[in-house]
């Protein structure tokens, strides 16, 4: 039974580093493009306020050290990336965006501690349905972010101001915390609920992607090869049609090439006659 906690330990690490990293990509992409065209303010909001009760969970629950500070780096990063989209958006100051971000980041830090405590007291009165609402809270409020983009995929019919990198990096961390989960000493169904939702999710943005920007961007790069290679073909074409009108139009060498004698030649026979 060792192994079982170790095994979850390793996966869950794996699990928080990917998603302490997942959402950088996006800042970086954000801070070169110097806009936030297409991410959603509103998704990464929600991803935010659901690190709060997905930490209550993970830490009441006693999960792996791990799968406890994922929950407080999604906030964070979340927030942050939510600061960008009104830094470049709507204009905000930066000492405006940087008060309000530390702000949020008390006020929710705030929430989650008084969240614990209070958890943990139901717990010992052995009342429960708290923690399972802090399970589907934070399923639900994950789900939204990401379902939030999906209406805009609807819309524009395209994915777009969204890092693929962001995305793959996140659906891989879903899937190291899931299987993580799996491996704890007992079978947690809810928490295996909000990294599978999640993490099907985000299967879906990448068929979406797959669908309306990778195939027409095929569909593109082969029409393109297909007209160059025509193009090369009417031109060897036309230069062989030159080359043979060119040659059919030169004079013969006997009325080139005629000499006195030939022409003395012709007369005589002539005279002859």
């Amino acid at each position: 039974m060792m192994d079982v906690p170790i095994a979850a330990n390793i996966l869950g690490t794996i699990g928080a580093i990917c998603w302490s990293v997942q959402l950088i990509p996006q800042i970086i992409i954000n801070y070169r493009r110097h806009h936030t065209t297409g991410l959603q303010p509103s998704m990464m909001l929600l991803w935010a306020s659901a690190g709060v009760p997905l930490g209550v969970y993970n830490i009441t629950e006693s999960f792996n050290i791990a799968l406890r500070i994922q929950a407080q780096i999604l906030t964070f990063l979340s927030l942050l990336t939510w600061s960008q989209c009104y830094y470049y958006g709507k204009h905000w100051s930066l000492i405006k965006c940087a008060v309000i971000l530390v702000g949020m980041c008390t006020l929710m830090g705030g929430i989650e501690v008084a969240l614990i405590f209070a958890l943990k007291a139901a717990i010992k009165r052995h009342v429960t349905w708290p923690t399972t609402l802090m399970a589907v809270l934070a399923a639900v409020l994950l789900a939204a972010g990401v379902l939030r983009h999906y209406w805009d995929i609807y819309t524009h019919r395209t994915v777009r101001g969204i890092s693929f990198i962001f995305v793959g990096i996140d659906a891989a961390g879903d899937l190291f915390s899931l299987v993580s989960v799996f491996f704890q000493t007992e079978l947690n169904v809810l928490g295996m609920a909000i990294y599978g939702t999640e993490l099907a999710l985000w299967t879906g943005v990448f068929i979406c992607g797959g669908y309306f920007n990778l195939l027409p961007w095929v569909k593109a790069r082969v029409s393109t090869r297909r007209q160059r290679m025509e193009n090369e073909r009417q031109t060897q074409s036309q230069q062989e049609e030159r080359g043979t009108i060119a040659l059919h139009e030169m004079p013969s060498s006997t009325s080139v090439f005629m000499t006195p004698s030939s022409g003395l030649v012709e007369r005589t026979a002539t005279g002859n006659r």
